[in-house]
Parts: C-alpha cells; sequence; structure tokens
C-alpha cells in the first residue's frame, strides 16, 4: 500500500477535544491507573479519565476482530 492510498480516520470536529483526550495515553501523569475492562490489567490511563479502557494488548486484538469483520 502506498502512501497515497493510505486512510484513516479521524475524529469528528464535532466530538470536541475531550473525545481526542480519552483516546490519548497519559503516560506523564500521576496517580492511579485505569484497569483493562476486559483482562483487569493496568493501563497507561489514568483512573479518572471517563470511558472503558483497555491495555495496549487487549486494544490490539480489539483492533484485529474489526478489522476483520469486514
Amino acid at each position: 500500500m502506498t502512501d497515497e492510498t493510505r486512510t484513516y480516520c479521524a475524529v469528528p470536529a464535532s466530538d470536541g477535544p475531550d473525545a481526542l483526550a480519552a483516546l490519548t495515553p497519559a503516560p506523564d501523569q500521576a496517580g492511579p491507573r485505569a484497569d483493562c475492562v476486559l483482562c483487569g490489567e493496568p493501563t497507561e490511563f489514568p483512573a479518572d479519565r471517563a470511558g472503558s479502557t483497555l491495555c495496549p494488548v487487549c486494544a490490539w486484538q480489539q483492533a484485529q476482530r474489526i478489522a476483520c469483520a469486514g
């Protein structure tokens, strides 16, 4: 696949900056970390961040499932 044919999903502007922040890990923030909702392992996300959090392994596996679903 060449660079010209690659497409990436973008966060819609209507979701606002909080939507993008919820998808971005914050390893530099101190404090307790949220547990993965699938396996229970600690994630890179702070515990006070809203939304369901996934560890890197579960996020990768979930992305594979979605990609294969077509």
